[in-house]
């Protein structure tokens, strides 16, 4: 079987493909113009808060305030969530996350449950879980790649080290890759942290990968065979996003 991805870049907009022995798998555009948000951080100002509806809406500094429900705060699950009263307040700052782009009249959706990805894991900086994908099904793998973070984290002595999901291109991968990986995203989150502490709301504070980017550090594997790409200038790296 032979796969293929090709990349193409111009000024208006990227395209990624991915073929499978010659056939179209998988298509992906993005605008320049018009880049989705999901995954970027904000440090965002509470502008408005409706008890009746268990939400607010928050300033982020786009077009329109992004909305987020009570259930993206609390830490609590189920029916239990607190009142959205009680966990903010008009004119307070928040960070969040971008869960959903914003379409015609509404507004971005958001979280204040924090997540960065790398190649082989999504950084979680404010739980302390480790995850696997559902898609990584032989359980003797499962418990290996759990115990490699686990013996990640101990060997950096890092205390607080929150939570860490295992992606499905973790599979098969060595304890040193992992540990690039751990190391990599606590950098990343260092930078992040420093910035929450002092920059002003709203501001942006984490963009993810353009396209191109994206497509090496997601969809590359052992199983492809070759990357075309037609331009020696892929689109800039944003805020905070260098790639491990």
């Amino acid at each position: 079987m032979s796969e293929e991805i090709l990349i193409n870049i111009t000024p208006m907009e990227s395209r990624v493909a991915v073929v499978e022995n010659g056939v179209l798998q998988e298509v992906h555009v993005e605008r320049t113009q018009k880049r989705g948000i999901v995954g970027n951080i904000y440090k965002g100002k509470v502008v408005r808060v409706l008890p009746g509806m268990q939400a607010a809406f928050v300033d982020i500094g786009l077009d329109r305030a992004a909305f987020i429900h009570a259930s993206e705060i609390s830490l609590r699950e189920g029916p239990a969530v607190e009142s959205i009263s009680s966990l903010v307040h008009e004119g307070q700052s928040l960070v969040v996350q971008v869960t959903k782009d914003p379409i015609g009249s509404k507004g971005a959706r958001l979280t204040t449950q924090l997540s960065i990805p790398s190649r082989y894991l999504v950084y979680m900086p404010r739980t302390a879980h480790v995850g696997i994908s559902l898609k990584i099904e032989d359980e003797a793998e499962r418990e290996r790649l759990k115990q490699v973070v686990t013996d990640c984290v101990a060997t950096e002595g890092i205390k607080e080290a929150g939570g860490f999901i295992l992606r499905t291109a973790a599979e098969g991968a060595g304890a040193d890759e992992i540990l690039m990986d751990i190391r990599y995203l606590r950098r990343l989150w260092d930078q992040i942290n420093a910035q929450i502490q002092t920059i002003g709301a709203p501001s942006v504070i984490y963009e993810d990968l353009g396209l191109a980017l994206r497509t090496l550090r997601d969809l590359v594997s052992p199983k492809i065979e070759k990357i075309r790409i037609d331009s020696r200038k892929p689109s800039r790296k944003p805020r905070n996003s260098s790639p491990s």
